[in-house]
């Protein structure tokens, strides 16, 4: 991508931090009319696949969805405050709640308590659908909270990682660390590895001690780079992949790399210039590129093994590894399923036409997916 479209990308995110809602003149493909999408052809069902129900929540829009999987129950938000908790095997509610205040980001969840964040700066904690705490936070966040071990953990965007207990919302700890001026308006990277809290942090992954917040070590997958601080935003982008130690991830418009979570050491890092988090598993790692290229990469080394354009300037999803597929949103309210051998097409799903509004999980047999005009989708094997 160039610097142009580097920093236009940036720049949307940085005033949409700061509650500007217009840039003119500014276009992610760095002109001022859109490549066109790449012509799919005729979808020829390789991999049978049915769609095995629909449900509904309300308009994503807006908000960072993270679609959280707990066996076969996937909980999910919308814009407007609904909560949601559906059975993956039917598609019926486990429970449902309205909390009636606009999101930015969620939904983490550990199957008994749930957290999203308000775009007014509030972390919104749920037992079941009873809402049962609010806390303000430092900055906004558009991260999805982290549900672990009966605390709620939150990732703002003054790069503060704020502990609560999840029970009662009292904060136990509160860490912030030095970053870049600017952020991105996406989802990033909160997880927990063994006893150990991962949280990225201005281009680097930083693993905390989860029960008092002390850092302890710091893995930089990317380093600041240009002349103003719109060239040198690197944050860490959602999703990532992990195995065992292993940890997997991009950094915004930089590289994909890996670290040893155990150690707090890098691997390897490649440089790449997508803008979306990646998905694999012990042997392969896959990603698309912000021009909508697919591209994999050997786990081991990060050396690449293939590319593919079918997709390009699609406006996808991260992927989502699902078998022998590589599973993919785009804009259109598609899902592509591709070969994770060599990205041929296995089946191409429809939807409601709207973008799919968050990366595809799977919840035991189902695929599901979340499209921004609030569609829910269930699909499965033939």
């Amino acid at each position: 991508m160039s610097a142009a479209r580097r920093s236009c990308r940036a720049l949307w995110g940085a005033l949409a931090l700061a509650g500007l809602l217009g840039v003119s003149g500014c276009s992610l493909w760095g002109g001022s009319s859109k490549p066109k999408p790449a012509e799919l052809g005729p979808n020829v069902p390789v991999l049978g696949v049915r769609q095995a129900w629909t449900a509904r929540i309300g308009a994503v829009e807006g908000v960072a969805l993270d679609v959280h999987v707990n066996g076969n129950v996937v909980t999910l938000a919308s814009s407007n405050g609904e909560v949601a908790a559906i059975d993956a095997r039917t598609g019926g509610d486990v429970w449902r709640t309205q909390l009636n205040l606009p999101l930015a980001s969620g939904v983490g969840s550990d199957g008994r308590w749930s957290a999203v964040v308000s775009r007014n700066a509030q972390v919104v904690a749920l037992d079941g659908a009873r809402e049962i705490w609010r806390k303000s936070l430092p900055a906004q966040a558009y991260t999805a909270p982290l549900v672990a071990g009966h605390r709620v953990f939150v990732l703002a965007a003054d790069r503060s990682v704020t502990a609560f207990d999840a029970a009662t919302g009292y904060q136990l700890w509160r860490q912030q660390r030095p970053g870049e001026p600017l952020i991105l308006r996406e989802g990033g990277v909160l997880m927990a590895v063994g006893d150990t809290l991962v949280a990225g942090l201005s281009g680097r992954l930083v693993g905390f001690n989860p029960d008092n917040g002390v850092v302890r070590w710091e893995a930089p997958l990317a380093s600041p780079r240009g002349t103003n601080d719109v060239e040198r935003l690197v944050e860490i982008v959602g999703r990532t992949s992990r195995v065992g130690d292993s940890v997997c991830a991009r950094a915004f418009q930089a590289t994909v790399g890996c670290i040893d979570a155990g150690r707090g050491t890098v691997l390897w890092t490649q440089p790449a210039s997508g803008s979306e988090g990646i998905d694999g598993d012990g042997s392969m790692l896959f990603g698309t590129e912000s021009n909508g290229t697919v591209a994999a990469w050997r786990r081991a080394d990060g050396v690449r093994a293939w590319t593919s354009e079918r997709l390009q300037f699609r406006k996808l999803t991260a992927p989502l590894l699902l078998g022998r597929s590589v599973v993919i949103g785009d804009d259109t309210g598609l899902v592509h399923l591709l070969s994770r051998e060599d990205a041929a097409p296995l089946n191409r799903l429809t939807t409601d036409g709207s973008a799919i509004a968050a990366s595809p999980v799977a919840a035991g047999d189902t695929l599901v997916v979340v499209t921004r005009k609030g569609g829910v989708y269930g699909f499965r094997p033939d």
